[in-house]
């Protein structure tokens, strides 16, 4: 069922889940940052958050190279790849942020992928590196991860309710933004 956001549905948009204008600025999001927050949570339930350089694929995945030994590492290991990315700028003043939401699975990226994935996160890199797919694999500290978006949110209006302002979110649809990336 569509519905507007209210207090009954967590202040969640889904009317707009596919709007053209919506799935944009979802891909402006991603386009225009460079980092995302990744949340975790330990097999024994205790959250970690972590600031990571990511890039993104033409099907919405979310990839980031890390330590294995660090925290987030090893709780995705832990606790079967569960994740939560928000993306936004932190630049912009209070009150006009937009982010983007996303709900997942995450996994080590498979040895075969690493050198067309490296060259994603290469390419979006500020400062160029000279790594090869080679830092990433067998002995290597470090490994590529992926996220597979299941489901994904834009900031939406901020709504009046008695004195105070709520902030609402957009669900959008992933194929929808898949299908924008793909032409844009």
């Amino acid at each position: 069922m569509l519905e507007s956001a209210n207090a009954t549905n967590r202040w969640v948009n889904t009317i707009d889940f596919q709007n053209p204008e919506v799935i944009a600025k979802a891909f402006r999001i991603m386009e225009n940052n460079i980092y995302c927050t990744l949340s975790t949570c330990s097999f024994d339930g205790y959250p970690w958050v972590s600031p990571v350089f990511f890039a993104y694929d033409d099907n919405c995945n979310i990839y980031w190279s890390s330590a294995i030994e660090s925290k987030h590492s090893q709780n995705l290991y832990n606790n079967d790849g569960k994740v939560a990315i928000a993306i936004f700028s932190s630049s912009v003043s209070q009150g006009t942020a937009d982010g983007l939401y996303l709900y997942g699975t995450a996994s080590e990226l498979k040895p075969e992928e690493t050198e067309k994935i490296l060259q994603l996160l290469l390419n979006r890199a500020p400062r160029k590196h000279n790594r090869t797919a080679d830092d990433y694999l067998n002995d290597s500290p470090r490994r590529i991860y992926q996220c597979q978006p299941q489901e994904a949110w834009v900031t939406g209006e901020r709504l009046p309710f008695d004195n105070q302002l709520i902030d609402t979110k957009v669900q959008i649809c992933l194929q929808s933004l898949g299908e924008y990336m793909n032409k844009n």
